[in-house]
């Protein structure tokens, strides 16, 4: 058997009283309201300012820059490309011109 520290006290074990009831009763009530649902803190129908004009006009900020990139990668807006010099040709050199080069260089 448990000793008489681990009994509960005979006051809190009184439920056979009508108050003991009606305050279980309102105890549960009062839990059963705190469980309902709160007024909403949105409004029913969109506001225009608050939700559809920032997407517009993220949609147009958008919209422009697709524009600006079309225009500035436009191939008629590029240089044209330099034309490619001639190829080298091979052929003879007559002879003696290596030592003509040497005498101009020194």
């Amino acid at each position: 058997m448990k000793s008489k520290g681990h009994v509960a006290p005979l006051e809190s074990r009184n439920w056979t009283c009508p108050e003991d009831y009606l305050g279980a009763l309102a105890r549960r009530r009062t839990a059963r309201k705190s469980r309902e649902p709160k007024p909403r803190t949105e409004p029913e129908a969109p506001r225009l300012l608050l939700s559809t004009l920032p997407f517009v006009a993220l949609l147009v900020a958008m919209a422009v820059l697709t524009v600006a990139i079309v225009v500035v990668a436009w191939p008629g807006s590029q240089p044209q490309p330099r034309p490619k010099l001639a190829q080298h040709e091979e052929g003879l050199a007559p002879r003696g011109w290596f030592q003509e080069a040497e005498k101009e260089f020194r």
